[in-house]
């Protein structure tokens, strides 16, 4: 048995040493094999996810940003904000000086009591020519009368047997029917002059509502004006660039600051060869380079009408000089429903990078 043992441990050394030299052969196919096997599972898995989505870097933050301005022209008297401060709508931003626009208030209000006093007087006017022409018409009505009675006296002295009447009792009868015509006569054309009369009258008064309107609108014009002269803002959000202060003089239609709402969306421009498959409520990933490692997500929500160039300050004329086809980017509007996004203090301008999945 002692004998045996050497010989057996011997042959054992043998074989151990044999296999090693296999397996170190064997070592570099196995290590590609795993390599192979690694990249074809790293091909297959950008092939089912990287493959759906299309991405761009050029895209920012975007939002409605106010420009606040002045609608008449004035002294600032009062700064009411501060910078980046938040305000709501409807609060006073800046207030000018308003003490030209109410003298103008006072003016207009001043013409609007004038052209009720004439108001008034035409329409006192109007109840005494009206009573006039109510008196000329009586008086036309005595004449029709008086001038009736003329001519039946005379019908009646000419009707019967002269012998029965005297030649003075006809004269007479002649000369009244005569008068009372002429009264008539002259009573009808009194009734028509101040029927005339009564029209222009009334004219008067039509006139004089036109002036009172004219001088109502003067007013509110006046109080509108006056209303000016405190700047408020048209929004929720942010005050910034501030560009006056107080004592400085601004025209009408000068900006005096800025007002950035909170809410805010993406606008991605993405190439026209991206479009595709891309449709509203996609969902998107979005970066934002100030905050590289959050992820917030979003929706397409629209896309604009036109590309960049056409809505570009000098638009491209491809119908003159020499053409060169350049890809165009359009516009894409992404809206965010991520919770978190209203932790982050994202303000227009900032850039992202935003992909779409497609599919």
């Amino acid at each position: 048995m002692d004998a045996e043992t050497p010989t057996s441990a011997l042959d054992d050394r043998q074989d151990d040493g044999s296999q090693a030299p296999a397996r170190r052969r064997k070592l570099p196919f196995i290590v590609l094999f795993v390599l192979l096997a690694a990249g074809a599972l790293g091909a297959t898995l950008w092939w089912l996810n990287a493959r759906p989505f299309e991405a761009t870097d050029d895209a920012a933050i975007d939002t409605n940003i106010s420009q606040v301005a002045a609608q008449v022209s004035g002294r600032t008297v009062a700064i009411k904000v501060d910078d980046n401060q938040l305000v709501t709508a409807g609060q006073t931003l800046v207030e000018l000086d308003p003490r030209d626009w109410q003298v103008r208030l006072d003016q207009a209000e001043a013409q609007r009591a004038t052209a009720q006093a004439q108001l008034a007087q035409a329409r006192a006017n109007e109840l005494v020519q009206q009573a006039a022409s109510d008196q000329a018409e009586a008086n036309v009505q005595v004449a029709q009368a008086d001038a009736a009675q003329a001519q039946q006296d005379f019908d009646r002295f000419t009707a019967i047997d002269p012998r029965a009447v005297t030649k003075q009792q006809i004269d007479n009868a002649t000369a009244t029917r005569r008068t009372t015509r002429a009264r008539l006569e002259a009573a009808q054309r009194g009734l028509a002059g101040q029927r005339a009369q009564l029209v222009s009258v009334q004219a008067q008064v039509q006139s004089a509502l036109a002036a009172l309107k004219n001088a109502d609108v003067g007013v509110e014009n006046a109080r509108l004006q006056l209303s000016y002269t405190t700047v408020v803002s048209p929004q929720a959000g942010r005050a910034t660039r501030r560009t006056v202060e107080p004592g400085n003089y601004v025209n009408a239609g000068q900006a005096i600051l800025s007002v950035v709402p909170r809410e805010v969306w993406v606008t991605a421009n993405f190439k026209e060869t991206q479009l595709a498959d891309m449709r509203p409520g996609q969902k998107v990933d979005i970066v934002v380079d100030a905050f590289p490692g959050v992820t917030l997500h979003g929706k397409v929500d629209s896309f604009q009408a036109g590309t960049g160039a056409v809505f570009s300050t000098i638009p491209v004329e491809n119908a003159t000089g020499n053409w060169v086809k350049v890809l165009q980017r359009l516009p894409v509007k992404i809206v965010l429903d991520d919770p978190h996004a209203a932790d982050l203090p994202l303000v227009p301008g900032m850039s992202v990078t935003a992909t779409v999945r497609v599919r």
